[in-house]
């Protein structure tokens, strides 16, 4: 019989007759299956030295003693870097081997490289059989008995191979969001000593569930979440920063109580995976932390920011460090219960918005749900691209460790400092990958030093002079036109369905996972991490985007467009209509390239440094970019009057009004009219102590913190303030739990955190610190 699922996760396991994939997904019916595939054998590949034949070191490795696991070595035509080579294909029994194989392989005579060892099985097996996770498959099987103890409905075993489904809907996923607070009387928790006194849940059928511990004892907690998973049986877990802090101080929990956090559908424990991600097999365990990466507007990617850019309302905000003192506190606990249920609700509101973009990108460059989020760009246009190679019968270049060289970046204008009306962004339609295609720019077309080919047949990057052949068509140029490609007929497809169904919903974040990995393939050709990586490549893009900015910016003056900023692929102008009209006519015509305003400012100020300004969208939202209010290490009360300056000058346009609110603040700082939390400056620690070489104020609060019987290890947040005294500035900076409120240096807050911060915005309109201080 044919069956019809939706892939949400896979493994693999060695049995004794050979490897067996675990493909977990959801039927039409809702039924949670698990379908066996055991007829996938792994390959690797061998490139021989030159003029070394391939028939005899095929035959040496089929008589060789030292691979029993290797079935079958043929010699295959492939093609490598855009040439047609001829290599040895070894079928291998067992894939775990495959690494320790290569390294004998290379030792023997006349093998120039081993290629693809480095695959994992289960990704060759995506590969290979042209599978997507969160995507829906068809296949032949027959139903088994359920021997392994999966908590799955129904256990199939593959009879076929699986074919690919179109389909927009999704299945009826059960979503659980999750958060922990910990207890530590003194300092961050640590798992071997300090308990989990709360777990609340939140689930996506409306269920809401605390576990509280009584008298610190969390066991009974950790016992009550686990029998929660086993009765809901999430396919989804949602967290928030939980891979690096949730999942393992449950794990190190765990071991110290003397018991297994057994919560996978194969009633195991969950473990580390290939990005450093926790893979809960069975199920897909989503990090949001991951996703908020790409929310370039959100700078401080806290749990409350990402909520607040998102529109998901409320919550109590307590800070970890005071959750002692609401904990030890019958009267305020409740506290504690509201902010952890408060956290659990944002999650899941991250999650609604973001989890179908998260199931595009996986489905789209083929990583599973849980690991797409938390490998790095430069991973997931590497598996992308290993895929689009496969098709195209590229062999897999191998991931080596190379040094890097930097070399010269895109244009950067220096601002018009000031205020000004009216200014649109103008953005290049997907300007380097564009410029990819037109110059045909690849690692396969690269004309190395000494190669000599008539200057038709080349295209030559100004400035640094690097040449590519304008024909076949290279790799990147190849992969780059079937993405544009593809985007367009998404965003076809979206225009013949209403915005508020849910086939746009999957279609809008289908066209944004295309858009974000279309837009990383420049920065990817310049990644030391990756498989296809010429530096020539990146330079040459680069050189080619300074050339086309330098020739805008002419463009626009000779059409008498005021630049008022220019940042890498974008132009800030005065917004006048018909002049940008013809203006973008213009550069379509001579360029071959789409430039198109990307948003209007009713109001924007620039500083005068680069990639520091702040705006005023039509809607009376600000835009801020790179200044102190969206900076982690500057005290809340310095941000709060750095965002009340912004709002009054550019929605009142009154910089006087401005100067007398901070006037106002300072007076009310003075009179100590602040709270503790207005005036806590944050730093991470990133190494250990003995490490930093500075004396940093945030290093030594941390040593005062040690020295009060507090434990610290690399990550955490050191909270501190500035007290009264004299000598320099870490030797006064102490933790704020340690800190009496009539200790605080009033004075370096004001002249250091509240002044600078008001004074970069207001000091373009010829208001000083004088003009503050002596009105």
């Amino acid at each position: 019989m044919k069956i019809s699922f939706w892939l949400l996760d896979i493994n693999y396991e060695i049995l004794d007759d050979g490897p067996e994939i675990r493909l977990w997904g959801i039927d039409h019916q809702g039924q949670r299956v698990l379908i066996l595939d055991r007829s996938f054998l792994s390959s690797f590949y061998i490139l021989p030295e030159k003029g070394k034949d391939l028939k005899d070191i095929a035959e040496k490795i089929r008589q060789s003693e030292l691979f029993p696991e290797i079935l079958t070595a043929q010699v295959v035509t492939r093609r490598y870097f855009g040439k047609s080579v001829e290599s040895v294909q070894l079928t291998c029994r067992n894939p775990d081997v495959m690494g320790k194989y290569a390294k004998k392989l290379m030792k023997m005579d006349g093998i120039k490289d081993v290629l693809e060892d480095d695959i994992r099985y289960s990704s060759q097996y995506l590969i290979d059989r042209k599978i997507f996770p969160c995507g829906w498959h068809e296949v032949e099987v027959e139903e088994v008995d359920n021997e392994l103890g999966a908590e799955a409905d129904k256990v199939y075993l593959a009879k076929g191979r699986l074919q690919l489904k179109e389909g927009l809907d999704l299945p009826n996923l059960r979503i659980l969001g999750l958060s922990l607070v910990c207890y530590s009387p003194m300092g961050t928790p640590k798992p071997e000593k300090d308990p989990i006194v709360m777990i609340s849940l939140a689930t996506n059928a409306g269920e809401k569930r605390q576990f509280v511990a009584e008298d610190c004892d969390d066991r009974q907690v950790i016992e009550g979440f686990l029998k929660y998973i086993s009765q809901f049986s999430p396919d989804i877990l949602l967290g928030y920063g939980s891979n690096g802090r949730d999942w393992p101080y449950l794990l190190a929990r765990c071991k110290k109580l003397g018991f297994e956090l057994s919560m996978d559908r194969m009633g195991k424990e969950p473990h580390t995976s290939l990005y450093g991600h926790v893979s809960v097999t069975g199920r897909a365990n989503v990090d949001l932390f991951d996703f908020a990466q790409d929310l370039a507007e959100v700078k401080v990617k806290t749990l409350e920011n990402v909520a607040e850019y998102l529109g998901i309302k409320g919550g109590s905000v307590i800070e970890d460090a005071d959750i002692p003192f609401y904990w030890e506190d019958e009267k305020r606990r409740t506290e504690v219960l509201k902010y952890s249920m408060d956290n659990t609700i944002k999650i899941m509101g991250i999650g609604e918005a973001m989890l179908d973009y998260a199931m595009q990108l996986s489905n789209l460059v083929g990583l599973p749900l849980d690991y797409v989020g938390t490998a790095a760009v430069g991973f997931r246009v590497d598996n992308y691209l290993i895929r689009q190679a496969h098709k195209l019968g590229e062999l897999i270049p191998k991931r080596v460790e190379r040094p890097y060289f930097p070399y010269v970046g895109a244009i950067v204008l220096p601002p018009k400092a000031g205020i000004h009306e009216k200014v649109a962004v103008l953005d290049f339609k997907a300007m380097y990958p564009n410029l990819m295609i037109l110059y045909n720019i690849s690692p396969d077309t690269y004309v190395k030093s000494g190669e000599s080919l008539p200057d038709k047949d080349l295209y030559v990057a100004p400035e640094v002079g690097y040449k590519f052949r304008r024909e076949p068509p290279g790799f990147y140029k190849q992969v780059l036109l079937s993405l544009i490609k593809a985007r367009d007929e998404i965003r076809r497809r979206m225009k013949e369905l209403k915005s508020d169904t849910p086939q746009y919903r999957v279609l809008d974040a289908r066209q944004k996972a295309v858009k974000v990995i279309t837009n990383a393939c420049y920065g990817y050709a310049g990644w030391i991490g990756a498989r296809w990586y010429l530096k020539p490549v990146a330079e040459a893009t680069a050189a080619w985007g300074r050339a086309i900015i330098s020739r805008t910016i002419q463009m626009a003056k000779n059409l008498g467009l005021q630049i008022i900023y220019g940042d890498t692929d974008s132009l800030f102008v005065a917004y006048e209509p018909e002049k940008i009209e013809n203006f973008a006519r213009e550069v379509q015509r001579e360029l071959g390239l789409e430039i198109r305003p990307d948003k209007i400012y009713d109001r924007i100020l620039f500083t005068e440094a680069k990639k520091r300004y702040a705006g005023l969208l039509p809607d009376d939202r600000l835009e801020i970019v790179g200044l102190e209010v969206v900076r982690g290490d500057w005290a809340t009360i310095a941000k709060d009057v750095q965002e009340t300056v912004l709002g009054i000058i550019l929605k009142e346009r009154s910089p006087e009004k401005a100067a007398s609110f901070v006037r106002r603040r300072i007076s009310e700082v003075k009179e100590s009219m602040v709270t503790p939390k207005d005036i806590i400056i944050w730093k991470t620690l990133t190494k250990p102590l003995k490490d930093y070489a500075a004396r940093a104020p945030h290093v030594e609060a941390a040593k005062r913190l040690l020295d009060a019987g507090y434990k610290l290890t690399i990550g955490d947040k050191i909270g501190y303030v500035i007290v009264k005294g004299s000598g320099k500035l870490y030797e006064r900076a102490v933790p704020y739990t340690l800190a009496s409120p009539q200790d605080i240096d009033i004075e370096y807050y004001i002249s250091n955190q509240i002044l600078p911060a008001a004074l970069r915005i207001l000091e373009p309109f010829q208001i000083s610190q004088e003009d503050i201080e002596n009105s």
